[in-house]
């Protein structure tokens, strides 16, 4: 496997998944496109800690930024920055699946609020007729469904990317490593 090639293509590929990670956390905390909810509070927790941001997005866009030529000190930073990134993608998968289990906060009445489903919020996902007793904001359900759904698997496969990518810093720094004398040798 050629080292270089293969930072090429992963690199972008985990730049370009980090940005619509972040575009798909950002979407979450405007439902329908207004900023309402999001000022009176009435956003999940999940979508308010916006691990599709910093998680999926800023630290898995960071690892990308060392190319690969075969220096020892890249190879090593490239390794570093990809274990963030994994990290990150992982901290964005976890609390994404548990923004889509526990469902969106909307409201049921003119006064009451909560988790689509109410009580049977572990159920809702499993019956689409729950997602009707969410009145406001409108289509709240599938808005948090596709997007935090989007997050899951962007995050996963950032994570198999960021993988991919220290696997490749390690090969990239033994491979290098190979080409240089054994320290001892220098000595005369």
């Amino acid at each position: 496997m050629c080292v270089g090639k293969c930072s090429r293509i992963v690199g972008p590929c985990l730049l370009a998944l980090g940005m619509l990670s972040v575009a798909a956390n950002i979407l979450l905390l405007f439902p329908g496109g207004t900023s309402k909810y999001l000022v009176e509070g009435h956003i999940s927790k999940q979508a308010k800690v916006m691990p599709g941001v910093w998680g999926g997005g800023i630290t898995v866009s960071t690892s990308p930024h060392t190319a690969l030529t075969g220096c020892c000190l890249q190879a090593f930073i490239s390794a570093v920055l990809s274990k963030l990134a994994l990290l990150g993608a992982a901290a964005c998968f976890v609390l994404s699946g548990v923004g889509l289990t526990d469902g969106p906060l909307c409201f049921y009445n003119a006064s009451e609020h909560g988790h689509a489903g109410g009580k049977e919020a572990q159920n809702y996902l499993y019956d689409r007729h729950t997602w009707s007793t969410c009145l406001e904001p409108e289509g709240i359900v599938a808005w948090n469904v596709v997007l935090f759904s989007l997050l899951l698997l962007v995050s996963a496969t950032e994570m198999v990317l960021a993988s991919l990518q220290i696997l490749n810093g390690c090969l990239g720094g033994c491979h290098w490593l190979q080409r240089v004398p054994h320290p001892c040798a220098l000595i005369p």
